[in-house]
């Protein structure tokens, strides 16, 4: 368990369990769980502030991490009524970014982007030092490795990623990154990641 790959569900457990008010959005599991292997599994959740955007991550977060246990936790809520609802319980690499963790450790977007591709590959390479990856220094390079040596994919989920578009506001950050599942047939598939700059 690292603090961007795989992190625990202390966030989650703590709106549920120690909460006076919590409000049960895990009926939003059933959606996600329907498009995460299929052509729709790039999600955009869009919702003015303390719409629960952070709170719906966390959940993500915690039904979905590797790194911690949540049926306990999950298992009194909406989407336990659901058939099959353990099939993705737990069971995915996932990297959960808050982008206003790197926001302030960067003076432009370049050192933004270099400093969370840094930070994120440091959790990795702990995580994964057995596989032979050609370069460490290259995200795209060592998500696509593990996925293919490991048949092991990633769930991403970034949080607070327009706080970039207020603070530099002239540059856009375009992101394309997924590697998840398994085609129709049962085949796993490499699919295509990448991080780029675009200036305005």
């Amino acid at each position: 368990m690292g603090t961007y790959l795989n992190p625990g569900n202390d966030e989650f457990y703590n709106a549920v369990k120690k909460s006076k008010i919590y409000v049960d959005k895990t009926e939003l599991l059933k959606f996600t769980n329907s498009v995460l292997c299929g052509e729709q599994k790039d999600i955009c959740v869009s919702r003015p502030r303390r719409f629960g955007k952070s709170m719906t991550a966390n959940m993500l977060v915690a039904y979905y991490s590797k790194g911690c246990e949540s049926k306990e936790l999950f298992d009194g809520l909406k989407v336990a009524e659901e058939q099959g609802y353990e099939e993705h319980l737990n069971k995915y690499n996932v990297i959960h970014i808050n982008m206003i963790d790197f926001l302030s450790r960067a003076e432009s977007m370049d050192g933004l982007i270099d400093y969370m591709q840094r930070r994120l590959l440091w959790d990795i390479k702990k995580e994964y030092s057995d596989v032979d990856c050609f370069d460490w220094n290259d995200l795209v390079d060592v998500l696509e490795t593990i996925y293919i040596e490991k048949k092991q994919s990633f769930v991403i989920i970034i949080d607070e990623w327009d706080c970039i578009f207020r603070k530099y506001p002239d540059n856009i950050l375009v992101g394309v990154n997924y590697a998840v599942g398994k085609d129709g047939d049962g085949e796993f598939k490499r699919h295509k990641c990448r991080i780029e700059k675009m200036s305005v």
